[in-house]
């Protein structure tokens, strides 16, 4: 089984910063791209930054500029990084990662999500 545990999650003042923390464990070959996404109230999940294996990045137009997405290769983990927080960026943060295993190739598992509330 493939687990990820995310950590980092809180209330912060806005134009605050906040580090989010995805660790992944198991039976683990290699990990592919990783990422990010959050979800508020009545929205759908939208994606906010990915990371592939090698480093290469991209984010949502709404946090490019304010978010950084980073990762631990040796220690399955990746990051992001929230700074100059707005009250919009207010949602649950759900982490990503495409698993290869001896069973499944490029099988998506996700967090079990973190709640960043950003006060006015």
């Amino acid at each position: 089984q493939v687990q990820l545990v995310e950590s980092g999650g809180g209330l912060v003042q806005a134009g605050g910063s906040l580090r989010l923390s995805c660790a992944a464990s198991g039976n683990i070959f290699s990990i592919n791209d990783m990422g990010w996404y959050r979800q508020a109230p009545g929205k759908q999940r939208e994606l906010v930054a990915t990371i592939t294996r090698g480093g290469s990045t991209n984010y949502a137009d709404s946090v490019k500029g304010r978010f950084t997405i980073s990762r631990d290769n040796a220690k399955n983990t990746v990051y992001l990084q929230l700074s100059s927080l707005k009250p919009a960026d207010t949602a649950v943060y759900y982490c990503n990662a495409e698993v290869n295993s001896a069973t499944y190739f490029a099988r998506p598992y996700w967090g079990q999500g973190a709640q960043v509330t950003v006060s006015s």
